[in-house]
């Protein structure tokens, strides 16, 4: 996590717990997405530490476990670590204990993992989902948190119509491109965070120059044209954005790219965070016959995805 960039304070190990004065609260999970579920957990835990007046500390893991345990299935994230770090802040989140999840870790016992907790520092409670397991074999939960003398709460799951609000929910309707339930899902509109690297300049001298985000390891929707919003100086402004391959100009490029054109500004963004919001689908991408053909399609995105953002305000 970056904790510079988002203001947040981020612990490296459980023994860091103990450099935070008075007690404390943990709310422990991986957060992918940080999506309405989670957010309930974030919440309770909050509140707790307000009533108590203790420190809510999120205790998460990198990388994610499948990576460590079967890398095989490892997920796209929905969040990378310093774009994770950003999103908890918005919710309140002021303190992060990262905790580098390896094979060593996966084979901590779920008691010692409580008791690791306990003897860090004045521990006053725990909150994770009420499905959450932990420990090696997944044995630990709620109970055995309780059964080790402390105060442990499973905060109950969230439904979306019939079905659980989770993290692979979440990556089901972004991959399909259902931005609109992921939002539901998500309780904001679905975002990634890339840093601006640079690129062949060839939309500058089309006259709409783009940022290329160097998007990290992130899932993303289907390629395509999007009205998005790009976080920039402080501040949310208004994009089109290109995801794929660019067919008409590099026709055997087979990564996708994300580049951004922020209408009305001139800014050198090379090296810099820009998180991305995906508003509303404009088309597929498709292949031109040319560049004056592009550049023509390039100006009626713009038009449309003004008129799409203008009636979705902020």
């Amino acid at each position: 996590m970056d904790a510079q960039d988002s203001g947040m304070t981020v612990l490296k190990d459980i023994a860091e717990l103990g450099s935070i004065n008075g007690p404390v609260v943990l709310a422990i999970g991986f957060f992918d997405g940080v999506h309405i579920g989670h957010q309930q957990v974030i919440a309770r835990a909050l509140q707790r530490a307000a009533e108590r007046r203790a420190t809510m500390v999120l205790m998460t893991f990198d990388p994610h476990p499948l990576r460590v345990l079967r890398p095989e299935i490892a997920p796209k994230l929905l969040c990378s670590m310093e774009h994770q770090a950003r999103v908890l802040t918005s919710y309140g989140v002021t303190h992060t204990l990262l905790c580098k999840f390896d094979r060593e870790f996966a084979a901590i016992g779920a008691e010692e993992f409580v008791l690791q907790l306990k003897n860090s520092c004045a521990l006053d409670s725990i909150f994770v989902g009420e499905a959450w397991r932990f420990g090696k074999g997944r044995r630990g939960d709620v109970a055995l948190i309780r059964s080790q003398g402390v105060d442990a709460f499973g905060v109950p799951s969230v439904m979306h119509g019939d079905k659980v609000v989770s993290s692979t929910l979440v990556r089901q309707a972004v991959e399909r491109g259902d931005l609109l339930v992921a939002k539901a899902l998500l309780g904001r509109d679905y975002s990634v965070l890339g840093r601006v690297i640079e690129g062949n300049k060839l939309a500058r001298t089309l006259g709409f120059p783009t940022a290329n985000l160097d998007v990290q390891n992130e899932q993303l929707p289907p390629a395509g044209v999007y009205a998005v919003r790009a976080f920039i100086g402080g501040e949310w402004r208004a994009a089109v954005a290109n995801l794929g391959r660019r067919p008409t100009v590099d026709p055997d490029a087979q990564a996708l790219s994300l580049e951004v054109h922020v209408f009305d500004l001139n800014a050198d963004l090379y090296g810099q965070l820009v998180e991305v919001r995906f508003i509303e689908h404009l088309r597929d991408e498709v292949k031109f016959p040319g560049l004056d053909a592009l550049k023509a399609q390039i100006a009626r995105d713009c038009e449309r995805a003004c008129e799409v953002l203008a009636g979705k305000g902020e």
